[in-house]
């Protein structure tokens, strides 16, 4: 039996990538197997299994053959972030597109590996229902892909300020305070000199965006 000694560290890693993996197969669907396998303990390294019925495989199974001579390669190759991208076929023949990805610890030591299986014979509806059904909300939202800060602080700006301006219930001198309470929500000012460019968009002082902002704070502390 191969055991590591993993530190506290190594450990709040390789099971963070539990919850993304989760995120992963609501996104990818029905058609991935996908594996999380801890070198803590080779003999039951699967620490987590989605989708595992295409294999049988369930929490504390050992590590496979493939993934010992993948490993083994990554090492061999002196490179510890080396992602392994393959084909291979199941037992019954079935094509499958797999991914092996090095997770890394403490010390860049190797300390478990990401496993993918795309089955390629999985129904193209099943595949489609899986692509276009989003964790049961079909709502289409709209994302801003900024080149900088500043592009997304403006783009945010022009987003807030015509909802606030279409919104006839909010006055109008409490406009821009309810601009800077809508870019406040959208964590807006967790950028670098967001507040400056929010008070240069609206022609007030960045004082004045500080009263805004400490005002919803007493406000959110009070309740």
């Amino acid at each position: 039996m191969i055991t590591n000694k993993f530190s506290p560290v190594d450990h709040l890693i390789i099971n963070s990538y539990k919850s993304i993996m989760d995120g992963m197969s609501e996104y990818f669907g029905p058609g991935y197997e996908m594996v999380l396998h801890s070198l803590e303990d080779y003999d039951q390294s699967a620490i987590k299994v989605i989708n595992g019925h295409y294999t049988g495989r369930k929490e504390g199974a050992p590590i496979t053959d493939m993934a010992l001579e993948m490993l083994a390669e990554i090492r061999r190759s002196s490179d510890a972030k080396k992602n392994m991208i393959y084909f291979n076929h199941n037992k019954n023949g079935v094509p499958i597109r797999s991914a092996t990805l090095p997770i890394t610890g403490e010390n860049e030591r190797i300390i478990g590996l990401l496993c993918m299986n795309f089955y390629m014979d999985i129904p193209l509806h099943s595949f489609l229902d899986g692509i276009f059904k989003i964790n049961g909300n079909n709502k289409e939202v709209s994302e801003t892909f900024s080149s900088n800060p500043d592009q997304l602080i403006l783009s945010s700006c022009e987003a807030a300020k015509a909802k606030v301006m279409n919104d006839p219930s909010i006055s109008t001198a409490n406009k821009n305070k309810e601009i800077i309470v809508e870019l406040q929500h959208k964590e807006i000012f967790s950028l670098k000199n967001a507040v400056i460019k929010v008070a240069e968009y609206l022609g007030i002082s960045k004082n004045t965006v500080y009263l805004h902002l400490r005002n919803m704070q007493d406000a959110e502390e009070g309740q």
